[in-house]
């Protein structure tokens, strides 16, 4: 059996997000699923460390570095579309769970239960962390272009930073407030 597993994930890097959106620059799934997993991480640490959370934060990065691998097979549907209704929304569930099915495939025997228990995890709280990590992505991305000056994110902007508001998450809040204004800052002003 051929174990195609870990070259179809080096596959991220050609699977580009936005694609109903002009974009000053592209941003593929690979560096997606990287600052997905090191936010998650940190709200993670965050909740532990100021909420009295018990998360296992390493559990949160790998949970968010494989939330959006089944792309990999089904590209990057646009929210607008993925959303569209509750019946196209159940549906691209199921095309989901089927990529991930036939991604863990490719996997040995020996290695296809661990990867099945990263997708198949039904931990609410690590979900919880991985989404807002997600929206907290998509809104960097925001912010990026319009630095740039591209006004086509505006309205995007305000959707994902309201969707992270109604959250109501503290670790999520004190990201935003102690985190997030770095990133309209110039190299030079972040030292």
């Amino acid at each position: 059996m051929k174990n195609h597993f870990y070259a179809m994930l080096s596959r991220m890097k050609n699977i580009y997000r936005w694609g109903l959106m002009r974009n000053t620059k592209s941003e593929n799934l690979s560096e997606h699923s990287l600052e997905t997993a090191y936010i998650a991480h940190a709200l993670a640490i965050i909740k532990n460390n100021c909420f009295g959370g018990n998360v296992n934060a390493e559990r949160v990065a790998v949970a968010a570095m494989f939330h959006d691998t089944s792309e990999i097979i089904t590209g990057d549907m646009p929210t607008p579309v993925k959303y569209y209704n509750p019946q196209i929304k159940s549906v691209y569930k199921e095309i989901e769970h089927q990529a991930q099915q036939t991604l863990t495939d490719m996997l040995p025997n020996y290695m296809r239960g661990d990867i099945v228990d990263i997708y198949n995890d039904d931990d609410l709280e690590i979900k919880q962390i991985v989404k807002a990590a997600d929206k907290i992505s998509a809104y960097i991305k925001c912010v990026e272009e319009l630095n740039m000056g591209n006004r086509e994110f505006e309205t995007a902007l305000k959707t994902i930073e309201k969707a992270i508001k109604d959250m109501n998450l503290p670790e999520v809040d004190l990201f935003m407030k102690d985190f997030m204004p770095s990133f309209s800052l110039s190299l030079d002003e972040q030292k």
